[in-house]
């Protein structure tokens, strides 16, 4: 029995990409997280990026999908204590505004290094297309 996470192609044995997923509406990370299961992620979730530096600093992670506001640090935090601790992984950032316009938001974490944007709401097929041009730059 294979664990969790963990494929086998041709007896080689290759770990299912992991993404660590950080907003705070509940119910947004839930439904994304499902759906990033179903695609065959690993997911790990965070309700806002106090608990996403946690995260960053115990575990690794292909990819890391961030709100860019949200209480106790902000996706613009998230973004740079990434870059800092685990450069390799790639970051796709989330806004649908809020004080500021939902582009401007998402203009400032392209600046910061993310490597794909989506404004709020989307589907989650332009998610998987947003993971798979990420996950083709690694």
């Amino acid at each position: 029995m294979l664990a969790q996470g963990v494929v086998n192609l041709s007896n080689t044995y290759v770990s299912a990409p992991s993404i660590l997923m950080v907003d705070d509406n509940a119910e947004l990370r839930d439904l994304l997280g499902g759906a990033l299961t179903k695609m065959g992620y690993v997911v790990t979730s965070a309700s806002n990026g106090a608990e996403a530096f946690r995260a960053i600093a115990n575990g690794h992670f292909d990819v890391v999908i961030t709100d860019m506001l949200m209480p106790e640090r902000d996706g613009i935090e998230v973004i740079g204590e990434l870059r800092r601790l685990q450069p390799t992984a790639r970051i796709v950032a989330m806004s649908g505004g809020g004080r500021g316009s939902r582009d401007h938001y998402l203009q400032t974490a392209k600046g910061l290094g993310a490597h794909a944007v989506l404004g709020k709401p989307f589907s989650i097929s332009e998610l998987s297309a947003a993971l798979d041009a990420v996950m083709a730059q690694h």
